[in-house]
């Protein structure tokens, strides 16, 4: 069977949230109120996602010199991708943080060829658009990690999933095996979800190498 890693991005594959740290330093409006509604499971992540950014005004080109020196890839991810490309691993992120700053931290880390899914943003005085688009092309409202995983599954490959969050809940609980971290880590042991906990991705590669 094929083998596939699908890989939040933020606070997964790096160490801090480049999302969480833009809105914080950026947005003009109450962006963490829209978070703890979020959090409460009164809107879908894409929701709050795209109600924040639009509180965002700056350009493209703004952002990304604010994020330079504040993002940081955990360690490990060189180690990992070499491990996917020796054997023959897919490696993907779906991540539902901005495709912009996640290609600029992969170019900066020698990544560009690394598939990467995540929000189509677009950058206006009045506010950040941003659009999420499924695997059939279509946007996606709600559900974007999950669209890709059940994609995946569908093309018959063995998902190995890696998340922090709670939008990693609902994918994680489909894969064959889950790495977890953060928030998805405390869900998966107080729900019995089973996972492997990591802090760095070379805890990662060596229990890959023991499946192999």
């Amino acid at each position: 069977m094929k083998t596939l890693i699908q890989s939040d991005f933020d606070g997964t594959i790096t160490e801090e949230d480049a999302s969480f740290f833009l809105l914080d330093k950026f947005a003009q409006g109450d962006w963490r109120g829209l978070f703890q509604q979020y959090k409460e499971h009164r809107i879908s992540v894409g929701e709050f996602n795209t109600r924040a950014f639009a509180m965002v005004k700056e350009d493209k080109h703004t952002l990304l010199q604010a994020l330079e020196g504040n993002v940081k890839v955990r360690a490990g991810f060189h180690e990992l991708v070499n491990h996917c490309r020796e054997e023959g691993f897919s490696f993907v992120i779906v991540s539902n943080g901005l495709d912009f700053y996640i290609r600029a931290v992969l170019e900066e880390s020698g990544l560009t060829e690394i598939e990467a899914h995540a929000a189509q943003a677009s950058f206006h005085p009045t506010g950040m658009k941003v659009r999420y688009v499924g695997p059939n092309g279509k946007t996606v409202e709600d559900g974007f990690k999950d669209a890709y995983i059940e994609s995946f599954l569908g093309l018959g490959f063995r998902v190995i999933y890696m998340g922090n969050g709670d939008s990693d809940i609902a994918p994680a609980k489909q894969a064959h095996r889950v790495f977890a971290t953060g928030d998805l880590l405390a869900y998966s042991r107080e729900n019995n979800l089973n996972c492997k906990p990591f802090t760095d991705f070379r805890e990662v590669v060596r229990d890959l190498e023991q499946m192999s």
